[in-house]
């Protein structure tokens, strides 16, 4: 075994303590000894340490108890069971729960090298375990965006060929599904990777205000114009403008849009003299926007123009074999961001993550695991942790239609909140303006 492995013996016994703190310290280890099981954990919250020698039987907290307690809190923490011959019983559920070896009194010191020697072993399986998995998890990411699950690989065979041309792409998917990350590795796949890549949430924006972002303004243009300003459009020249929620613009920016793609050309606001333009435009909608060009609500020659390309993101619930991964990457990032030992979920939590069918998507996700790492007491996360996701009834039908869904979803929102419209924004990750021009297009009605 390593120099300077960090060891503790626990045990009410004073000459065995004192026996195995000579032993291990003259082969070099940094060793700690307690008098019970309340003593052990103390020491463990200060300083967590490798390897555990414990023995079964003590007054107050038995080493089965301080095992379960430790596994559970310091999962990677190596745990060795001291026992006499009567009680292998014993040292057999110990193994199951997660004990590596038992040592039988009385014993020699040889043993203690033999168990050792078997410890090294282990922490080098477990060390090559861990490089594969993050060999795994370089796999199984394709430019931030975290998936193995058939649907998802066909979005990841789909962005390198999309990537080379610069015809227009429509993202299509529910809130929460990444469609912001799959237009960046679209552009980071393409020859404009070197040029500017321009974000803009179309619902987030009044329409007027919308026009003088894209197209910028000449100095008095209009009031509050005080000086000229670029749009969005003329920023990101040579790279990509991505537009999500482009669902929600309104006619008359359809319009003037479509031309701009046409035409190549913009043209300020309180100017006159049109400025050539190079872009790649990638939209992002929601909503059924070919269904909204049937009922007329939509402009069928401005679908056209920004769908020559369509991309369907899966929701999270066609994919949850993704959950464990995803799990697993928002546990590293809050741990990381939060300063907090939470790196596990246990077993029934994890299949609950995946019984649930996220209608937030890979965002409600994200927010699930953040609030339950910084509210979380214990290194692993429990049912308990995720007690406010809301599950729905099992009377109800569950709605066909994506609009239907989403009619559903902001209706539940909306009730939860008391219909406090400012609260519901919030949990929608949508602005109060949006939020409105929902409820009036989905004809929701308060009870």
């Amino acid at each position: 075994m390593d120099k300077k492995t960090s060891i503790m013996i626990v045990d009410d016994e004073e000459i065995i303590r004192e026996s195995f703190l000579h032993w291990f310290e003259k082969l070099g280890h940094r060793v700690e000894a307690a008098s019970s099981g309340l003593e052990a954990l103390e020491k463990l919250e200060k300083s967590p340490l490798e390897v555990l020698f414990v023995d079964i039987k003590m007054p107050g907290m038995d080493g089965i108890e301080l095992l379960g307690k430790v596994k559970e809190e310091y999962p990677e923490t190596i745990v060795v069971i001291i026992t006499a011959y009567g009680s292998i019983e014993t040292a057999v559920k110990a193994m199951k729960m997660g004990a590596t070896d038992y040592l039988l009194k009385p014993f020699k010191p040889e043993q203690l090298s033999l168990v050792l020697e078997k410890i090294a072993h282990q922490r080098k399986l477990i060390s090559e375990y861990e490089y594969v998995k993050g060999r795994l998890d370089e796999i199984t990411r394709f430019d931030n965006i975290i998936g193995q699950s058939p649907p998802m690989q066909k979005v990841f065979d789909l962005i390198p060929e999309v990537a080379q041309s610069d015809s227009s792409v429509l993202l299509v998917g529910e809130t929460g599904t990444g469609k912001e990350l799959v237009a960046k590795a679209i552009h980071a796949k393409s020859d404009r990777s070197h040029l500017p890549f321009i974000a803009i949430n179309c619902g987030a924006i009044p329409d007027t205000l919308l026009e003088s972002e894209l197209f910028g303004h000449q100095k008095g243009a209009f009031t509050g114009a005080t000086h000229p300003r670029k749009g969005f459009i003329e920023v990101v020249s040579g790279g990509t403008l991505f537009l999500d929620e482009i669902g929600e613009i309104s006619p008359k920016m359809q319009i003037d849009l479509l031309r701009v793609l046409e035409e190549k050309k913009i043209t300020r606001i309180g100017d006159r003299q049109p400025m050539d333009v190079d872009f790649r435009l990638i939209s992002a909608t929601r909503r059924d926007l070919e269904k909204e060009v049937t009922e007329r609500l939509f402009r069928e020659d401005f679908f056209y123009r920004i769908n020559v390309i369509t991309i369907h993101i899966p929701p999270l619930r066609r994919r949850k074999g993704d959950i464990p991964l995803l799990v697993h990457h928002f546990l590293q990032k809050y741990s990381h961001e939060t300063i907090k030992r939470v790196d596990r979920v246990s077993r029934d939590t994890m299949e609950l993550l995946k019984s649930y069918d996220w209608p937030g998507n890979v965002r409600e996700l994200e927010n699930a695991i953040e609030r339950a790492v910084v509210l979380s007491k214990s290194r692993t996360l429990g049912k308990g942790d995720f007690a406010f996701l809301r599950t729905a009834p099992s009377h109800v039908t569950k709605p066909r239609s994506l609009r239907d869904m989403e009619k559903s979803y902001v209706q539940q929102i909306l009730e939860d909140c008391d219909w406090n419209v400012t609260k519901a924004s919030k949990i929608l990750a949508i602005n109060r303006v949006t939020l409105h021009k929902m409820i009036k297009r989905l004809n929701l009605k308060r009870p």
